[in-house]
């Protein structure tokens, strides 16, 4: 007797469901996926009680007639894909037509769909569809899924809370709302708006309506193409990070995808921008031709292969790094502007009649300057992209400073004629020295000092290993290190751009670091982490006072850097106030 048989359709449904319908943001995603394939301008997302009571999605799309209604619940049917070779020429989200199958399997779902004429409602139960009727609807597709895994106990025991289902939905829908800056989303759960983007297709301004125009402000348009991919989006200031790589968004062809070696490429572009534990917020879309691509490895399609993946990583990489290395980035610390209206208008109302008592002088006053940008902020310029363009460049990354003191033996005060800066004389003295220990460590000449003591180290066995492996290495960078009995090394000559007088110090460093070398052993890693330890090491402390030509010694060897607004470990090492921000803070200026 047969042992093997046919798997009821219900059943197969469930078990796809276990991949394509994790929770309340898989839902939402397939549906709203849906409804962008279906051509939609708008898609107003609404959840009651975070999606687990209900989620309605509704779109202005080109819907459905009552023939393809009825046939989207079945598995496998799509209007996406007709054919093998349709699978290596994928440009819609969805295509598997899997999903609605899956969601109303496990849930009570209600379709309202209509191509302009007459409209459909479809109502499934737990798979089985119950009703199919005529309806009043407008052109577009109205979706309900209602009690979501009611008859999967299972599954409905491993939701989470409604605050992290939520936050879930929310993270998705903005990533959505980035990729399709052309598409108005909605998102409300109990009524409540969380987000209402207006669909202009300026995806700046989709990035503020998500992080806020304290961000949006902070963020850089990049470009850059060869001769397969295209790469557009915003890449965030430095100073501008997150706890988590959610924020390093990466679309292709407007999909919002996950590839690890991406988002370690993007991150390391930042490297010594930023802390090492922080990540900056990226929006990404690669354009490519589909054939290069395949999103077909799992379900939820955001998985993705890359034909030309180290092509693209060097493209995406050199477009951030070129970015971050012709911007200046020191802090501009601002004071917020608090603007009373009446005062406003008060003032505005005395200009007016000064004018009409005055002749028109076209010449534009010095002292007039900053008021005349708070003003047309206030009454002209509502462009959000015209405001952060105008903002003009500096001639030189780190303009010409002027020390006049230190604070708690720590912070060097400067200033120039646009206002005062304050320097982290540590933070600063380690990026110096990091890039020329970084430069010598990758250009290595061979030339050593010979000491007048040799110098010998012993070290426990398992160290003495490590070490002979990487004695070549030390002696490439101008070690002369030999074995000397047992677990032991003589060293009799050292590099000559190790600091004076802090030879010893600095050669056991860089043996420390040879035996904390990782598995996948890399010069390059290897060099950047001497240069760095070595850098902090170094380097001038905090609360160790210097002189005003010491300081000048170290502005002038700063300017020099290839990046000097950041130590090796990412923090700033100038934070720059104008002459406006000094005098509102101490009330001086006309607001």
């Amino acid at each position: 007797m047969s042992v093997i048989k046919v798997m009821d359709e219900l059943l197969a449904n469930k078990i796809a469901a276990g991949e394509v319908v994790e929770r309340c943001s898989s839902v939402v995603k397939e549906l709203v996926e849906n409804s962008i394939d279906a051509n939609s301008s708008e898609i107003k997302v609404e959840l009651q009680e975070s999606g687990t009571k209900e989620i309605k999605v509704t779109d202005n799309g080109k819907g459905m007639d009552k023939e393809d209604a009825v046939l989207a619940f079945s598995r496998h049917a799509t209007s996406k894909i007709k054919e093998e070779d349709d699978l290596y020429h994928i440009e819609t989200l969805g295509f598997r037509g899997e999903a609605l199958a899956a969601i109303c399997s496990v849930s009570n779902v209600t379709l309202k769909t209509s191509t302009g004429g007459v409209g459909t409602t479809v109502i499934v139960n737990g798979g089985k569809i119950e009703e199919v009727k005529s309806s009043d609807s407008k052109k577009g597709t109205s979706i309900s899924v209602k009690n979501l895994f009611y008859n999967t106990p299972a599954r409905l025991k491993h939701m989470k809370s409604l605050y992290t289902e939520l936050a879930n939905v929310t993270e998705y829908i903005n990533k959505l709302s980035l990729s399709h800056p052309d598409i108005r989303f909605i998102l409300t759960n109990n009524g409540n708006v969380i987000l209402n983007t207006d669909g202009s297709n300026n995806l700046l301004k989709t990035i503020k309506d998500i992080y806020g125009i304290d961000v949006a402000k902070k963020m850089m348009q990049v470009h850059a193409e060869d001769a397969d991919y295209i790469v557009d989006g915003y890449i965030s200031l430095p100073e501008v990070h997150r706890s988590s790589r959610n924020n390093m968004i990466t679309l292709v062809n407007n999909r919002i995808v996950r590839n690890a070696e991406l988002n370690k490429v993007i991150n390391d572009s930042y490297h010594s921008f930023k802390p090492d534990n922080r990540y900056p917020i990226v929006v990404l879309n690669i354009t490519v031709d589909p054939i290069l691509v395949d999103v077909n490895i799992h379900p939820t399609k955001m998985d993705i292969k890359f034909s030309k993946l180290e092509e693209l990583c060097n493209l995406i990489s050199n477009m951030i790094k070129e970015k971050l290395h012709k911007k200046n980035l020191i802090p501009h610390i601002e004071e917020e502007i608090k603007i009373e209206p009446k005062k406003v208008y008060e003032k505005i109302k005395l200009d007016l009649d000064r004018v009409k008592q005055e002749p028109i002088n076209f010449e534009v006053k010095e002292e007039e300057n900053e008021y005349s940008k708070v003003e047309e902020k206030l009454f002209v310029n509502e462009d959000l992209q015209k405001e952060i363009e105008d903002v003009k460049e500096k001639s030189k990354r780190l303009p010409e400073l002027y020390p006049v003191g230190l604070v708690h033996g720590t912070y060097i005060i400067c200033q120039n004629d646009e206002g005062m800066y304050i320097i982290d004389q540590h933070a600063a003295k380690e990026r110096i020295n990091y890039e020329i220990y970084k430069e010598k460590l990758g250009n290595p000449n061979n030339s050593s000092i010979d000491l007048l003591v040799p110098m010998t180290l012993e070290f426990s066995n398992n160290e003495f290993i490590i070490l002979k492996e990487n004695l070549d290495y030390l002696r490439s960078i101008g070690f002369n290190i030999e074995e000397f009995g047992i677990n032991s090394v003589i060293i009799k000559s050292h590099p000559t751009w190790l600091l004076k007088n802090y030879e010893q110090e600095q050669t056991r460093k860089i043996i420390e670091v040879v035996l904390q070398k990782e598995k996948d052993f890399s010069i390059t890693k290897f060099n950047e982490k001497i240069a760095t330890m070595l850098s902090c090491k170094m380097s001038i402390k905090a609360n160790m006072n210097i002189t005003i030509e010491e300081m000048e010694n170290l502005i002038n060897d700063l300017r020099k850097c290839d990046n000097p607004f950041n130590c090796p470990h990412g923090r700033p090492t100038v934070i720059f106030y104008s002459n406006y921000d000094l005098e509102k803070l101490f009330k001086r200026s006309g607001f």
